[in-house]
């Protein structure tokens, strides 16, 4: 198994290897995104990116759809954090936000954060 997925690899493409087993270990290594099943030995889950929580395969799509919100959640709150840092920094230096509105800025551009991701927690995978 582990010797097809590098062949696959070195052709360029990207591969994701399900497996519980110590016989899958070598092939959850190569793959460019290794699943182990949460019933699984300890070494399948040690050696693969991600563990599933429930032994079902058909798990995977929407551990991969999660992994993309949550990627792109940590990409919307990078930007809104750096917009933040952008505009009040250059006015807090010329004097223009007292102390106290660029405190109260900055809480709410924290709680703003907070908030986004905490919209993570509706969504539901389609399984």
């Amino acid at each position: 198994k582990a010797q097809m997925l590098s062949d696959w690899i070195e052709q360029g493409i990207s591969v994701g290897m399900v497996g519980d087993g110590v016989n899958d270990s070598p092939a959850l290594a190569v793959a460019s995104v290794g699943f182990a099943m949460g019933s699984g030995t300890d070494v399948a889950m040690e050696t693969a990116a991600i563990t599933l929580m429930r032994s079902d395969p058909r798990l995977v799509p929407g551990a991969i759809d999660a992994s993309q919100r949550t990627f792109r959640k940590i990409k919307q709150n990078l930007f809104w954090a750096f917009v933040y840092n952008i505009v009040a920094m250059p006015l807090a230096m010329a004097g223009a936000l007292t102390p106290t509105i660029a405190g109260a800025a900055m809480a709410l551009s924290s709680v703003s954060v907070v908030a986004n991701s905490l919209l993570l927690r509706s969504w539901r995978p389609n399984v």
